[in-house]
Parts: structure tokens; sequence; C-alpha cells
């Protein structure tokens, strides 16, 4: 029987207590006695704290002697102990009946048996709200239960019903009449409201609020992140380079502002659609794919190199061509940049605005969002509207050099995380691989500032620095 785990809203069903997993297996019709069999088994699971969940997946083995088919005590009474964890089946009919946005139950069960905060985990899937809080009453020798639905229409449900810490019983209800509510039971679900750490928001407009906020915030303190600091000070910066218009000051950042949130919009949208379409995907899903992580780890690798001054291009803005474009343009590409490589960072009152956004309707979910992207750009638009703020950050000149290289630093570390990420995720192999794509990067990048300093010495332009080819 699993627990009960709410983290921001989102309830996930865990087991916190030993468990195992019962397969049925059949010993080959040719093996015989002393031979040795061989089991294998991809496994993929979610390992929880009460903060967060993180998939996770492994491979094991196990190796078996054929026996003569005589069992083995001790191995006897240990499946016995597991087998009788299992929940029992009820052995009585389950009816169920649709009551609105409410899906009824009628479980026969004595009134002499005690329930200690009862609860149904559901085992059909996308039929419950399994975050909605459950009503339990009895009338006779009947208990009702009533579950918030979160699929229109009638379906077979079937699901464990907790009796207490110890009991539980399986059941498959069908359709029928179910009685009114009776007197109520208990369910000691108040504390759970809150969610693991407190991180819970509340409904209606004041939770959408306070996730909003959290989003917000979340986002802010992501600008601090070493996969976007870097992009974000060279950035403003470029601002503060003497002479800018008020009017371009405020247009570059309200296109970086645009780039950032659109970007997170798209990424929360795509999110919203896999996960509505039955994919077990969060925030940075996009990261479970190893091309992806590799295609970042060598954007990542590029800017670093950039950073450090192994080649140049023609502005001091972060990310790829796109971004090295001047004026509105290349704000907004730059700001889908920084979003797009600060998915990997999480910081504080994230998970909570996050899990909040997978649980509320969609538009609402949005706007949470494009606020964690307006989070991410509010230092860049507060650069842009103030002038006092312009002026206080130092002039462009020679040391910037210097800056760059400290900058470099934040990227280069950025980009071991992402390999080991790819390591863990794809192999040895593509761990390697990517370490070759790396070197490439850096030796087709060394080129490239090699043949621009050989084309500054003589005078001549370096086809690769026309404009055609930035």
């Amino acid at each position: 029987m699993p627990e009960k785990l709410l983290i921001a809203g989102l309830m996930n069903y865990v087991f916190a207590r030993d468990y195992a997993l019962i397969l049925p297996f059949t010993v080959p019709a040719g093996a015989r006695p002393g031979d040795r069999l061989q089991i294998a088994a991809e496994l993929d699971w979610l390992a929880c704290t009460d903060q967060v969940c993180v998939p996770e997946r492994g491979r094991v083995n196990l190796g078996l002697t054929v026996g003569t088919g005589a069992a083995d005590p001790a191995q006897t009474a240990r499946f016995d102990g597991w087998r009788r964890a299992l929940p029992r089946p009820l052995g009585a009919p389950v009816q169920a009946a649709r009551a609105g946005k409410m899906i009824r139950l009628a479980v026969p069960l004595p009134a002499g048996i005690a329930l200690d905060k009862p609860y149904v985990f559901p085992l059909t899937e996308r039929l419950i709200d399994h975050a909605g809080p459950q009503s339990f009453s009895r009338t006779g020798d009947t208990l009702i239960v009533e579950l918030p639905a979160s699929a229109p229409g009638a379906q077979p449900l079937a699901g464990v019903l907790r009796v207490d810490d110890r009991t539980a019983l399986a059941f498959a209800a069908v359709a029928g009449a179910v009685p009114p509510p009776g007197t109520p039971v208990a369910t000691g679900d108040a504390a759970d409201g809150a969610g693991a750490g407190g991180a819970g928001f509340g409904g209606g407009a004041l939770g959408l609020l306070a996730a909003l906020g959290a989003a917000i915030l979340g986002g802010l303190i992501l600008n601090i992140m070493p996969c976007v600091f870097p992009i974000l000070s060279l950035k403003a910066l470029g601002l503060a380079r003497g002479g800018i218009d008020e009017a371009v000051a405020r247009r570059e950042a309200l296109a970086y502002a645009a780039g950032v949130i659109l970007t997170c919009v798209a990424l929360g949208g795509l999110l919203l659609a896999l996960r509505a379409g039955g994919a077990s995907v969060g925030w940075a899903f996009q990261l479970q794919d190893p091309r992806v992580i590799a295609l970042l780890l060598l954007l990542v690798v590029a800017i670093a190199l950039n950073l450090a001054g192994l080649f140049e291009l023609a502005s001091i803005g972060a990310g790829d061509a796109l971004a090295h474009r001047g004026g509105a343009a290349g704000a907004f590409w730059t700001g889908a940049l920084a979003a797009f490589v600060a998915t990997p960072c999480t910081g504080p009152f994230m998970a909570a605005a996050l899990g909040a956004a997978l649980v509320l309707p969609v538009m609402a979910a949005l706007a949470i969002f494009a606020g964690l992207g307006l989070g991410l750009a509010l230092p860049f638009l507060a650069i842009g509207f103030v002038p006092a703020l312009r002026r206080r950050l130092p002039r462009p000149g020679a040391w910037m050099t210097t800056l760059r290289r400290i900058l470099a630093v934040p990227m280069f570390a950025t980009a071991l995380g992402l390999a080991w990420i790819l390591g863990r995720q794809a192999g040895a192999t593509a761990w390697r691989w990517g370490w070759r794509r790396r070197c490439c990067s850096a030796l087709a990048c060394g080129g490239l500032g090699c043949a621009r300093r050989a084309a500054a010495a003589s005078g001549r332009r370096c086809r690769c620095c026309s404009p055609r080819w930035r």
C-alpha cells in the first residue's frame, strides 16, 4: 500500500518503506536442476524527498539456479510476508455513480471495522483529481466515498481503499446506485493541504497570485545562476555603451523580455501538451533527451570559448548567430537563449510555482510560466527603462576583456555539468562523443579566431566576418 506525498499541490503516491515487486516467472521447459538462469530488467522510477521527485533509471540482474521444485522454507516465509502486505481483494462488489464533478462509490464495509485516515488510491489513470479532497461517510454497513473527477463521462474505476496504516482493500467498481452521504468519517487530510514543506498554494485567485509571485521571484533569482549571469552581464554592459539613444535602450529591453517570456511560455505550453497526452514530464523536460543535452553542451562551449577570447565575433553578446545580431532582433534572440539555457537551473520558490502550474487550468498555468520569464527579464528591463541604472554601469573599456575571461569560468563549469548529465543519460559512449564534439568546437572556433586576427593584421577583411557570414 503506498503513501501520499503532496508537493506544491501535486499529489504523488510513494513507498516510504521497504517494498517488493512480485512478478511471475516461468522456468524454461528445457531447464534442468542446477542450470543457471539470468534475469535482467530495465527499471524506471521516481526518487522523492519531501520537496521534489526526480526520475531515475537503472538495470538490475539476478542469477537463479534451477532447483528440484521443493520450496526453500526461508524464501517461502519471505514471499508470504510480502504477499500479506498486498491489498486484500474486497469480497463484495463496489457500486459507482457519477454526480456532476464527483465520482461517488458505495463500498460494502461492516460498521464494526474502524477507519483510520481512509483514502482511495485509484488504479484507473486520468480519472481522479489526485490532489483534490476525498470525503467519506457511513450509512450502516456501507461506506460512501466521494472523489473529485478530472475527466468527463463514466469510466470503470479500480483502486485500493486504505482502511488504516496496515490494511488496504482492492476493488473494481461497477455502475450502480449509490446512497446519499451518511455520518462523516474523519480523513485526517487537513494537514496535507499545504503540501510537503509548506510549499503548496491554496485555490482561487489568492492561490494563483501566490504562485505567480513565486514564479516571478524564482525567475529573478535565476539571473545569478552560472549559465545565465554571463549572458545578462554582457548584454547589460552593451546598453551602457556611450551615446545610446533612450528609445533604443527601451526597445532592446522590451525585445529581450519578449524573447525570454515567449520562450518560457512556449516551453510551458509544450510541457502541458505532453502531460495532457499522458507523458510523465516536468520542467526542463527537453533535457531528458541526450540530443538536446549534446546541442546545449556545444552551444555553452562556444559561448565559453567566445568569452575566453579564443575567437571573436562582431559583438560581445553571448549566444549563437541570431543572438549576435544587433538591435532588437539580437536582444530578442539573446533573451530566448537565456531562457533556454536557464531551464536546467532551479532555485528557491520555483519548485512550488511550477508544481502549482501543473495542476492549474491551462491559461493560469501559462500565466505562471510567463511570470517565470518576466522575473528572468526584470533586471534587463530595469536597466533599459531606468537611465540612472545605466549611468551607474561602468563604461566599456579595456577592463571588459578581463571581465569576459572571468565570466567564461561559470560557462565552462556549466559545460562540465552538462557533460556529466550527458554521460549519466546516454552512457560513456555519448560522453566521449560530447567531449570529441567539444574538442572539434574548440578547434573550429580557434581557427575562426586565427583567421580573423590574421585578416586584421594584413588589413584585409576576413570572409567569415563579412555581414553574410555573421
